[in-house]
């Protein structure tokens, strides 16, 4: 492995760009912490204009002969490439959990393994999609998913390599070739994943990583007049900038943003698993745009089940993120846990109680308590803005149409939990909240197939299966009037 290298966890890993089948170098470097323990891990090439411009057009050079290939042809590539992020499973997970503070063993047991499944589900799915035809009475109407070109991805930090190949697998199977931004709070793993796409034979120029500060690198590949779809995962707020870009050359996007979900609890429910399944909201630290943050309790069970999470958040222990023990690592970074801080701080000042937690937590710098606050009402900014932390809401409600009501007020869509007993009664409280994801009786469980992306400022689009297909390819009809061929 040539050039700049940092060792992280014992795995070396490159520090430049990859660009067109090869390291780039920047004059610009930018330094990349571990929020685990502080520890300077790297010195990490600041990318711009200059090398979003060569990224792009090595990317634009690949397209055609990645293309052509059909999805039978790029399949073994893809395939390859999934191999060799399992084969390296330990490896990514130990660089993720130093990189970004996530848990070590969810890395190894669940982050990682799915980033190879988003390899392999989207390069066998494409081949679903060749030879669709609808019979029509005077012709019969053949449907071409015909590649792109050049995919922007723009990827977030609380999960990069899970969150960068949920893009890169249907961007690529779809024929296309890409320009990935990732986070600069957490750029590492993505670094390795162009090392493992090389390894198995991706050609040069088809998957590109552009490393840098969103103001800089990212602005400039979304502003690029040659990219032909964007793919964004982040905050509300970068989103609406980066659909001005977009909007300006007419060039497709696709927005999975921030939520601030409710977590619904009947009192029919299976109060245990529902109180288990609260704690759990924990995870990453809150930092989960997925999460049920705004905990919602039907007013008759509202001691009872109080209760029950009292007991099941205790076991939330925070710690570092490599022991087994722990439940709840760090927050990313320095500026993030003062917005989180921010939040707390405020909801306080609102007079907001907070149950449990509510502070720093005593173990590092950039570790805060598991916090649930009480007497929020549904104005409160800590009721109503993503806080991204380890920061859980109580509210509580007498009827289906006040819990709806209560559920849909936000200016988010994400997704959101209910825990219910009776199916019908189920079906009705989920069929109204705004919500692209709505989970009953179970939380973060994702089919691959199916749709998935957010209402109002959750989003734009839905990715999985066919969906992801519909918006990184240029969906052609071919319409042939019957008996007029021979």
């Amino acid at each position: 492995m040539a050039g700049n290298i940092a060792k992280i966890a014992g795995v070396e890993v490159s520090t430049d760009h990859w660009i067109g089948g090869r390291r780039v170098s920047s004059p610009r470097r930018f330094a990349d912490l571990s929020p685990v323990d502080g520890s300077h891990l790297a010195d990490v090439a600041a990318g711009g204009k200059a090398e979003v411009d060569q990224a792009v057009a090595a990317a634009r050079k690949a397209f055609p002969a990645w293309a052509a290939l059909g999805p039978k042809g790029r399949l073994p590539y893809l395939k390859k490439f999934a191999e060799g992020i399992k084969a390296r499973v330990n490896e990514l997970a130990a660089v993720e959990t130093m990189d970004n503070g996530s848990l070590l063993m969810g890395n190894v047991h669940r982050v990682v393994p799915r980033a190879a499944q988003n390899i392999e589900f989207f390069a066998d799915w494409a081949l679903t999609l060749e030879g669709h035809s609808i019979d029509s009475p005077e012709v019969v109407n053949h449907v071409r998913y015909d590649p792109a070109g050049v995919a922007a991805l723009i990827t977030p930090w609380n999960a990069p390599l899970m969150l960068t190949t949920w893009k890169v697998g249907p961007a690529l199977a779809a024929g296309n070739t890409v320009v990935v931004k990732p986070p600069e709070w957490a750029p590492l793993t993505c670094s390795l994943m162009a090392d493992i796409a090389h390894a198995a034979g991706v050609p040069a120029g088809v998957l590109n990583v552009v490393q840098g500060i969103g103001e800089e690198a990212g602005d400039a590949l979304v502003n690029h007049p040659d990219v032909d779809r964007i793919s964004f995962t982040g905050s509300t707020d970068t989103a609406k900038i980066i659909g001005q870009a977009a909007a300006r050359s007419i060039t497709p996007m696709s927005a999975e943003l921030g939520g601030k979900s409710p977590f619904i609890i009947c009192a029919d429910a299976d109060l245990d698993t529902a109180a288990q399944t609260v704690a759990g909201q924990y995870m990453n630290a809150g930092q989960v745009c997925l999460a049920g943050t705004r905990i919602m309790v039907e007013k008759k069970i509202e001691e009872q089940f109080l209760e029950k999470v009292r007991n099941a958040s205790i076991h939330m222990i925070v710690g570092d993120p490599r022991d087994k023990d722990t439940r709840v690592g760090p927050l990313i970074h320095k500026e993030h846990f003062e917005r989180v801080a921010g939040f707390v701080e405020r909801a306080k000042a609102d007079g907001a109680i907070p149950l449990w937690g509510g502070s720093r937590a005593n173990y590092g710098e950039l570790y805060f308590e598991p916090t649930m606050f009480a007497h929020v009402s549904p104005e409160l900014e800590i009721a109503q803005r993503e806080v991204f932390g380890p920061v859980l809401t109580w509210q509580s409600f007498s009827s289906d149409d006040e819990a709806v009501s209560l559920a849909n007020n936000t200016k988010y869509g994400l997704a959101g939990t209910l825990f219910c007993g009776n199916e019908k009664r189920a079906m009705n409280i989920a069929s109204q909240v705004t919500a692209g994801t709505l989970w009953v009786n179970c939380f973060f469980v994702r089919d691959l197939a199916a749709p998935f992306g957010g209402a109002r400022d959750s989003g734009i689009g839905r990715e999985g299966g066919t969906w992801s297909f519909d918006f990184y390819s240029d969906i052609k009809n071919i319409s042939v009037r019957k008996g007029s061929l021979t």
